[in-house]
């Protein structure tokens, strides 16, 4: 599932390398909300941060909707947001787009960049996977992947995922431990930095 960082309208910058620049010039003068400390719009603003530089004063908040809200209503200024709790407003013209944090740009939003075309290397994809308990007999395992990406294959289902922003992928059990495993070795990096602790 891609991400997206937005921003509200009073925001000067249209741009990333404009919004750079911009906070670069008022250092501890934006506010970043997300959706509570951990969170992936959380640690996905705490890896730009840590990339470009940028000083933003993090407001956490319990649960993406309210940070919504109050990003619409201008009391913080960006938001990393998953692209399908942020579409349509950004759609309808209430937010600013200004990239999207995944590898490559969304078919959702062809117009707005990727994050990497400005800062080499970022990428903070979301995503949604299904676990079973260790211990698990093998066959049963095997039997709920193979049914699980046979509803994941459906064209209608993946045609409406897309509309929203989202990719399925599909996989192997292994594929998706050896995903998860990357995932938690880069991500502890980001949290080390951010000083985040668990409330």
């Amino acid at each position: 599932m891609r991400s997206i960082r937005r921003s509200n309208l009073d925001v000067p910058a249209r741009t990333i390398p404009e919004f750079i620049a911009y906070a670069k010039v008022n250092p501890g003068k934006i506010s970043m909300g997300s959706g509570g400390i951990g969170s992936s719009p959380h640690v996905a603003g705490e890896l730009f941060k840590m990339m470009t530089g940028v000083d933003m004063v993090h407001i956490p908040y319990r649960g993406v909707a309210p940070a919504t809200a109050d990003l619409l209503g201008g009391r913080i200024q960006v938001l990393f947001d998953t692209l399908p709790a942020a579409i349509q407003n950004i759609r309808a013209g209430k937010i600013r787009g200004l990239a999207v944090t995944s590898k490559k740009r969304s078919d959702a939003l062809p117009d707005v960049p990727a994050m990497n075309e400005f800062v080499p290397g970022y990428e903070a994809d979301s995503f949604h996977g299904i676990s079973a308990p260790n211990g698990t007999p093998r066959e049963i395992v095997d039997k709920l992947n193979k049914e699980i990406n046979a509803v994941l294959a459906d064209p209608k289902l993946k045609a409406r995922l897309a509309e929203l922003g989202s990719e399925v992928l599909i996989g192997t059990p292994e594929d998706y431990g050896r995903y998860l495993k990357g995932e938690i070795e880069r991500w502890a990096k980001v949290i080390e930095f951010s000083g985040a602790k668990a409330e």
